[in-house]
């Protein structure tokens, strides 16, 4: 079926597939520019150079060949016989130099994934420094940075619902499985009871993997599996893709099956989804409607371990000192009104009254409600005369939950929480980004940068599931 889609997509006017998105040989290894939350693209080719089998076998088997049925055809050999001799050797010939091809092959792309090693060993040690100067990021950002990558290289340009690349998916593997090696030497020391020969019962220290790594890294890894097992079930499908820029609103043919619907949206790259003009079957929509619900569920248990991770990192000094005297003044005079005088605090009735047009004042928001409540929090901690962050998260507990400055805060976060359901795509706030650029543990940059990845592709695949329900409707709504 994919074979006749792909047929029918050429046939229509004007369509021209991609390159960048269907280049099957674009295997890129990670970008070493230190950026801490963009994603980055190269594309250094491991293939080596094709080998012309046919020219060498023929180059070097031709010479034995001829001098030895010459001296057959002396003999008498029958001329069919002699042809059909000719062409098992022949045949011999070009099987030895077709494994002896695959063994160069394999001893090349062994030395090529051998340099990739030590390339990444290197930049984890120099911090991205290449100049040796020691001015480098810390390790916990250049993993961080080199799984932000490396899910750019891999899902960066696949922008549809199908199976992913081979290459791709082989590099996604092995080099995740390089970095995720880390945790594997992370531990934590916990007492154990042991038995000396003699009776006498001790107490010593075993190490094991600590416990933030123990529980979530293998939920991730399962999480990574799902969704790469949930691209794979596309294999076969009825839809196809058209490239946004090269059809027209004009682009059905006399005689052709196929009717694109155009979006309205900002999202201009992206392709565009096609189905027959009958629309769906029920079969392939109820296929559809699981493998969502199955991305919606992954997305939240990605965001969920997300946050946890972020929750557990320190906040740095700097954003402290960054915050505003007073929490009204930070999230003006409507909302602090709202949130102070009201009995029933309700966070989704406030956004609503809102009216939020962008992510963009999405995100504003965000921000604004966040140092909003830390400043509360702050002043709710001041009668104590520790000043460090972690002992007044400590002292929270002892706070009396009718202070003003409690209740306010209490309610910023569960403003900020509805905010961040309502908008799932929402970038992450200031202070997260402030909490990744200063964090230096590699643990807990492990689990949030992939956590944040996984989370993403896990978004996309929901939203080109509702691309294709989208124009899967509109067409049936057309007929």
């Amino acid at each position: 079926m994919e074979n006749s889609s792909n047929s029918d997509e050429n046939y229509d006017v004007g369509y021209q597939p991609s390159p960048c998105s269907t280049d099957p040989n674009d295997q890129s290894t990670m970008s070493g520019d230190s950026f801490v939350y963009c994603r980055t693209y190269s594309s250094t080719s491991v293939f080596s150079e094709p080998v012309d089998d046919h020219h060498s076998c023929c180059s070097e088997a031709s010479p034995s060949c001829s001098s030895h049925w010459s001296t057959r055809r002396s003999g008498g050999v029958v001329p069919q016989k002699q042809a059909l001799l000719t062409r098992l050797v022949t045949k011999q010939c070009k099987n030895s130099n077709a494994d002896d091809h695959q063994k160069l092959d394999d001893l090349e792309s062994l030395d090529l994934e051998l340099e990739m090693m030590k390339e990444r060993f290197a930049k984890l040690l120099l911090g991205e420094d290449m100049s040796g100067s020691g001015k480098g990021v810390c390790t916990a950002i250049t993993i961080s940075n080199s799984i932000t990558n490396l899910y750019a290289t891999v899902f960066g340009q696949n922008l549809r619902l199908e199976p992913l690349n081979p290459e791709k998916k082989a590099l996604w593997k092995r080099e995740m499985d390089c970095l995720l090696s880390v945790c594997d030497y992370i531990v934590e020391f916990t007492p154990k009871s042991h038995n000396l020969r003699n009776g006498a019962a001790v107490e010593i220290m075993e190490s094991r993997q600590r416990s933030d790594i123990y529980i979530n890294l293998p939920a991730l890894r399962k999480l990574d599996a799902m969704l790469i097992e949930i691209l794979d079930s596309f294999q076969d499908r009825e839809f196809w893709y058209a490239e946004q820029g090269s059809i027209s609103a004009n682009s059905t043919r006399m005689g052709s099956f196929r009717r694109v619907v155009l979006r309205n949206d900002e999202k201009w790259w992206v392709p565009v989804p096609c189905v027959p003009s009958s629309g769906l079957t029920e079969k392939a929509r109820k296929h559809l409607r699981h493998k969502r619900e199955c991305a919606n569920q992954i997305h939240k248990a990605a965001m969920s371990i997300n946050n946890s991770v972020l929750s557990e990192m320190e906040i740095p000094d700097s954003y402290m000192a960054s915050l505003p005297k007073s929490g009204r003044a930070s999230i003006g005079d409507p909302i602090y009104r709202y949130m102070y005088t009201t009995e029933k605090f309700s966070p989704e009735y406030l956004l609503d009254c809102l009216n939020i047009a962008s992510e963009h004042e999405a995100l504003e928001l965000a921000d604004r409600v966040e140092a909003s409540m830390y400043t509360w929090r702050r002043k709710a901690c001041m009668i104590h005369s520790k000043s460090s962050w972690n002992m007044v998260k400590d002292l929270m507990s002892d706070i009396d939950r009718s202070d003003k400055n409690h209740i306010l805060a209490e309610r910023a976060e569960s403003l900020l929480f509805s905010l961040k359901q309502r908008y799932p795509e929402l970038s992450q706030t200031s202070l997260d980004t402030c909490k990744i650029q200063y964090n230096r543990d590699v643990g807990q940059a492990i689990l949030e940068s992939y956590s944040r990845v996984l989370e993403g592709l896990a978004f996309n695949i929901v939203a080109w599931i509702e691309d294709v329900f989208f124009v899967d409707s509109t067409t049936r709504n057309q007929d």
